[in-house]
C-alpha cells in the first residue's frame, strides 16, 4: 500500500476528536504566535535564517529581548537554532506555520474590506446627500 493511501485512511486529527491535553497543546502553539514580537521575527525568518543581532536591529529589540523570544519559539518547535563557531542562526522549523499567517491575514483583509464596504454603504445612506430629494425640473 502506497503511503498516500496510508494517509487516507488514516487522516490527521481534526481539533474536534482531540482530547483535553492536546487541546492544550494546540492553544499553546497560538499563544506563541499570539505575540507581535514573534510574529515579526517569524516574518524575517521567513526569507532565510538569522542571528540574534541582525534579528534584534531588524525588530528594533534588544538581543536578550529577542533571545527570550526566540527560546519560545523554539520551545514550540517553531524554529531551529544552530550554532557556527561563535555564532547562531535561527530558521523556522514549521513551514506550516506561513500558511496559518496566511490563511489568518487573508480573512483579516477580507473582514476590514467588508466592514470598510458595509461603513461606507451606511455613511452614503445617513448622509443629507444621500437622503435629499433630486429636485424637480
Amino acid at each position: 500500500m502506497s503511503h498516500h493511501a496510508q494517509a487516507q485512511n488514516h487522516p490527521s486529527p481534526g481539533m474536534e476528536d482531540l482530547p483535553p491535553e492536546a487541546i492544550r497543546q494546540v492553544a499553546a502553539y497560538f499563544q506563541a504566535l499570539s505575540e507581535p514580537t514573534r510574529l515579526q521575527i517569524l516574518n524575517l525568518l521567513r526569507s532565510g535564517e538569522r542571528n540574534v543581532g541582525e534579528l534584534a536591529q531588524l525588530c528594533g529589540y534588544t538581543s536578550a529581548n529577542i533571545s527570550r523570544h526566540l527560546a519560545f519559539l523554539m520551545q514550540h518547535g517553531l524554529v531551529q537554532r544552530e550554532s557556527r563557531g561563535t555564532a547562531v542562526y535561527y530558521r523556522f522549523a514549521d513551514p506550516s506555520v506561513y500558511a496559518l499567517c496566511d490563511l489568518v491575514c487573508d480573512s483579516i483583509a477580507r473582514q476590514i474590506e467588508r466592514n470598510t464596504s458595509d461603513h461606507l454603504a451606511f455613511t452614503r445612506a445617513a448622509s443629507p446627500v444621500a437622503k435629499a430629494k433630486p429636485a424637480k425640473s
